[in-house]
């Protein structure tokens, strides 16, 4: 097991060689160095915890992918997350919030870290509206499928396959619970919260097309004899998924520092130690062994969205969201290992 996170291991000890740099940097005291070490650590354990139901999400989509795109998703997928989602993400908000150019926004984030959280904060209703949706266009267009066979939760699973033969009815559903959130916003923050969550369902849609187009083309390419490593659509798909799960780990990332080098290197640890576990979750096929997990994980999602959208009106600590997809995750592997006890005799 060691070796699917030995680069996740030197990742991480290079991290922590930087905040400790940087630490002492700031304030020239032990003190500083060890409580910059402190919340780097803090911040790549939220993220691990945060993100864990991502890891078996990216599986199944990573699962059908060459090895070069799976390689290619730890590396460059690394580099887009790290870059993007921590460092630009944050920074592109208060750009566009404050009406400052990008090199004014990185100066703002370094000498006034707490007006920069101020207008990242700000944000957030935007933020759950179209992270909410796109988790939430992600958990559910894995229930309504009408080629769906396997049920965990067969009461609410085999009705939800059921309705999956009425066209877009994921979209539907994403569509009516946006509109029942913001009644309970004051206006314009309701206006804001719908627009960003109809972005959402059509980025989306936009990354599922996409996907589409490219496996196509693959085809295609594959009949005529071309040479070609499957991929491309599913490398998109997952970075933008990604991104999603980041949301939550960004905005509450600020609860414990306000300063842009530490948020990015205490999520960058995380980010690189969830992606080894997607990749050994493939290479041991552990989502064939344990049939329910798949399941947990989208149910995880799908709560992890309702939490972010209700968020645009409710705080939600980050330890209760992270406490509901262990637990989703945790009890479908435990009724996994329980059906494959059950079933052990009988192949006996």
């Amino acid at each position: 097991m060691l070796r699917f996170f030995r680069g996740s291991i030197l990742f991480a000890i290079v991290c922590f060689i930087l905040a400790a740099v940087y630490g002492w940097s700031e304030g020239h005291t032990v003190v500083a160095l060890l409580r910059a070490l402190w919340i780097v650590l803090v911040l790549s354990v939220l993220e691990v915890s945060l993100s864990f139901d991502n890891a078996v999400v990216n599986a199944t989509v990573l699962k059908d992918m060459d090895e070069v795109w799976q390689r290619r998703f730890l590396t460059w997928g690394m580099v887009i997350a790290v870059y993007g989602m921590y460092i630009l993400f944050p920074l592109a908000i208060v750009a566009v919030a404050a009406g400052l150019n990008p090199v004014e926004a990185v100066t703002l984030s370094l000498n006034q870290p707490e007006q920069y959280e101020k207008i990242v904060s700000s944000a957030h209703v935007g933020i759950a509206g179209f992270g909410g949706a796109f988790l939430g266009m992600v958990g559910l267009k894995f229930f309504f499928d009408e080629d769906k066979d396997v049920h965990w939760i067969h009461l609410i699973e085999e009705k939800l396959a059921y309705a999956s033969s009425v066209p877009a009815v994921e979209i539907a559903t994403m569509l009516l619970a946006l509109w029942g959130i913001s009644l309970l916003l004051p206006a314009p923050a309701d206006h804001t919260f719908v627009v960003a969550g109809l972005l959402g369902i059509v980025c989306f849609i936009a990354v599922h097309a996409l996907g589409e187009i490219m496996q196509k083309r693959e085809e295609k390419l594959k009949m005529s004899g071309a040479a070609v490593h499957a991929g491309l659509g599913g490398f998109l798909y997952l970075n933008v998924l990604d991104a999603s799960f980041s949301f939550d780990a960004v905005i509450g990332a600020f609860a414990l520092s306000n300063n842009m080098v530490i948020i990015a290197l205490g999520l960058s640890i995380g980010a690189m130690f969830v992606r080894s576990m997607t990749v050994m979750l493939v290479r041991k096929g552990t989502l064939s062994a344990y049939r329910y997990l798949e399941h947990g994980a989208f149910w995880a999602i799908l709560a992890l969205a309702a939490i972010m959208l209700l968020s645009a009106r409710f705080e939600v600590p980050e330890t209760v969201t992270g406490l509901i997809g262990a637990v989703l995750i945790g009890f479908s592997l435990w009724w996994s290992v329980r059906a494959n006890r059950r079933e052990a005799p009988a192949t006996n």
